[in-house]
């Protein structure tokens, strides 16, 4: 795809990109296209501009530009130089590389990656189809203790906020609560699927190793 479809595809998929912008978009790109991640195919002519035809406000004058543009149609010749110029620009098309495809799931299966805001969660669980079981449930669980946290804290503000709330302020905090809540709920559902994908395909699932304390 071009940078202008690969924008817009981006943005129709994936919510959460729906604010992605040129400026962020086309120096991604080229860092991309620079690392041997990305590069360039067959460029895509742009369409050609449309012809612009003025009225001339004048019976006599729309019959003689209608005549010159019977002429011009008759003659290729002469036509080429009374159409207006076509233009020349292209569009950059780029496609993966089989060094841009192992980026992506070294990115992917980056268990490091900083998704505590939620919204590099929601990217690699849109592609969790590329990720090994062991990995997506990693990825799960490690979201899960992330909204535990949040939800003890959200808890916490809202039994002992450091002033008294109003009304106001208190719907607030009672709503950030019960999304928490509702996204936890989400995730423990997510989780309870992925072990009946592994029981149904006859592997027993097996308990991730519990966390070193340091």
């Amino acid at each position: 795809m071009h940078g202008y479809d690969l924008r817009k595809r981006l943005r129709s998929d994936f919510g959460l990109l729906s604010s992605l912008s040129f400026g962020s978009l086309y120096p991604a790109l080229a860092r991309l296209e620079q690392d041997g991640a990305v590069r360039e195919v067959a460029p895509e002519p742009a369409a050609p501009a449309a012809e612009v035809v003025a009225f001339t406000g004048s019976l006599a004058g729309e019959r003689a530009a209608f005549l010159a543009r019977l002429a011009a149609r008759s003659n290729p010749a002469s036509g080429r130089a009374a159409r207006t110029s076509t233009s020349s620009r292209t569009r950059k098309v780029y496609e993966l590389t089989p060094s841009g495809e192992e980026l992506f799931e070294r990115l992917l299966r980056d268990d490091r990656a900083d998704d505590k805001d939620g919204k590099t969660f929601a990217l690699r669980w849109a592609f969790a189809r590329h990720l090994s079981p062991d990995t997506r449930m990693r990825l799960l669980e490690r979201r899960k203790r992330q909204l535990e946290d949040r939800l003890l804290s959200a808890r916490r503000a809202a039994d002992a906020p450091p002033r008294p709330l109003d009304r106001f302020e208190r719907s607030l905090v009672e709503h950030s609560t019960a999304a928490v809540q509702f996204e936890l709920g989400w995730i423990e559902g997510l989780i309870a699927a992925e072990w009946s994908a592994r029981s149904e395909s006859g592997g027993p699932p097996q308990k991730e190793p519990a966390a070193e304390v340091s």
